[in-house]
């Protein structure tokens, strides 16, 4: 990509930070505008490689399977917060795998002995986890080295962004008001952050489209907590009710969590419409747009492989404009 094309990413959360990543290593002159940098949704992020609930799928599936191919890669430096761990996600009512789970390295159906209580059926795969506050801290310090530029600033509309060749909107839940677009509404999640009491696997329940889901993701020292999922809801205060459900029912899981010692509370407002939007649009004064909102709570799992599709639709842009 030429350096003289002069690229604004908008939003500075997981799908902002990869965009921007994948342009400026292209060749692009990449400036970054957030109002938060990185963006709270992400930082409270899990975070574990695995579609959730989003559609379309045909595009879901093939965005999927580009970034545990990145993943695997960063795996191989510890700095990067990007680890293959094992681990069992289970259901407690037998229902089968995931289509995305029996590809996974490891895969094979648990024995009734290695599931909890209560857990008819599991299965046990290694899968990409990551710490997200160091994942973004690394995708930051790729940014800056490969020569983009970050400012820290509230738009009150797309047109603020100030001269640019192309706009890329990675604004998540605030595209709501800056595109607009009403499809978009919050998905509120909370996690609970506590020590490790010495757990190396992670644990995941298959809990359907229920509000209250059950899973824990060892992070060297600590291990988060899930968590919630309330449709409607985009509020970002600690919720101390909803943080002592999280607590109960992980411990259910894994008694050594009962007595660890609660480090922090981390709450995002999942960006969450009826498809993924990543397409490109001419505004009537000639602004490119690239929107790349809308990716729910899987946002992470399709980080690469949405940006690398953001990124291709600048590139033909460009071509049809040159």
């Amino acid at each position: 990509m030429r350096r003289e094309v002069c690229v604004v990413v908008v939003g500075a959360g997981v799908a902002g930070l990869t965009t921007a990543v994948v342009l400026a290593e292209a060749g692009a002159s990449v400036h970054v505008i957030a109002e938060q940098v990185p963006g709270v949704t992400s930082l409270a992020a899990g975070a574990m490689w695995g579609p959730y609930l989003v559609e379309p799928k045909d595009k879901v599936d093939q965005w999927g399977q580009r970034s545990p191919e990145v993943f695997r890669e960063l795996a191989e430096r510890p700095s990067t917060g990007v680890r293959l761990t094992s681990g069992v996600e289970a259901s407690r009512t037998a229902e089968a795998p995931p289509d995305w789970a029996t590809a996974l390295p490891g895969f094979r159906s648990c024995e009734p002995a290695e599931l909890p209580d209560g857990f008819s059926a599991g299965h046990r795969f290694t899968v990409p986890l990551i710490d997200m506050p160091t994942y973004l801290g690394h995708l930051l310090r790729r940014f800056d080295a490969a020569g983009g530029t970050v400012e820290r600033r509230r738009l009150a509309s797309l047109a603020d962004v100030g001269p640019a060749s192309v706009v890329v909107n990675c604004t998540g839940l605030g595209a709501r008001e800056l595109v607009p677009d009403p499809d978009l509404r919050p998905v509120r999640g909370q996690h609970v952050v506590v020590t490790n009491p010495g757990l190396t696997e992670f644990f995941s329940e298959d809990t359907g489209p229920s509000s209250d889901l059950l899973c824990f993701y060892p992070h060297g020292d600590t291990v988060v907590l899930g968590g919630t999922a309330i449709d409607g809801e985009g509020g970002l205060v600690p919720d101390d009710k909803a943080a002592a459900g999280i607590l109960a029912r992980c411990a259910e899981v894994e008694p050594r969590l009962a007595d660890a010692r609660v480090l922090e509370h981390r709450i995002g407002a999942r960006p969450t419409r009826p498809t993924i939007r990543v397409e490109a649009e001419q505004r009537e004064n000639g602004t490119v747009v690239v929107h790349h909102y809308g990716h729910g709570g899987a946002g992470v799992t399709l980080s690469w492989g949405c940006a690398e599709e953001a990124a291709s639709l600048l590139t033909t842009q460009e071509g049809d404009r040159r």
